[in-house]
């Protein structure tokens, strides 16, 4: 099993409206990057854990746990020239973007980007590197444990 965090701006996708969805699951569509889009690609399986993470919003943080519940597929929105994520140079015989379904697990307390720079055990965390704008990243073992306990610490003091 592998770990992600996955950037959402809630305008677009929130924590609120994956719990809301049809059984709570929801493309992971938009995604312009080819590093974002190989990392669906080539390293996600079915099962894999998340870190569903609010960003571009007034206190950016993880939102809640997710999993990657499907293998990579085209994403539509590449081939409508009314959608944002109009690609020109796109071909539905030759997608150039992906995604994967993602299914919530379980909404959480907030955890703070400010929160999560003081902690020592997640100092590689690569979301914390100066100039990190992946709107996915890989999340080693160690950190996902670090955010568990983070989390459940801030569920129990709830």
């Amino acid at each position: 099993m592998s770990f992600w965090l996955m950037k959402s701006e809630p305008a677009e996708c929130s924590i609120d409206d994956l719990a809301s969805a049809a059984g709570q699951t929801v493309p992971w569509f938009g995604v312009r990057n080819f590093q974002a889009r190989n990392f669906m690609r080539d390293a996600m399986h079915i099962g894999d854990g998340v870190l569903f993470y609010h960003s571009s919003c007034a206190e950016p943080g993880v939102a809640g746990l997710a999993e990657v519940a499907s293998t990579a597929y085209p994403d539509a929105t590449q081939f409508d020239a009314k959608s944002p994520y109009f690609d020109p140079k796109s071909q539905p015989e030759a997608p150039r973007w992906l995604l994967v379904d993602v299914k919530l697990r379980r909404k959480t307390s907030l955890l703070p980007l400010k929160r999560m720079r003081e902690l020592p055990q997640l100092q590689t965390m690569t979301l914390l590197r100066p100039g990190n704008r992946l709107s996915i990243t890989p999340v080693t073992p160690a950190e996902w444990k670090a955010v568990m306990a983070l989390l459940d610490q801030q569920d129990k003091t709830r």
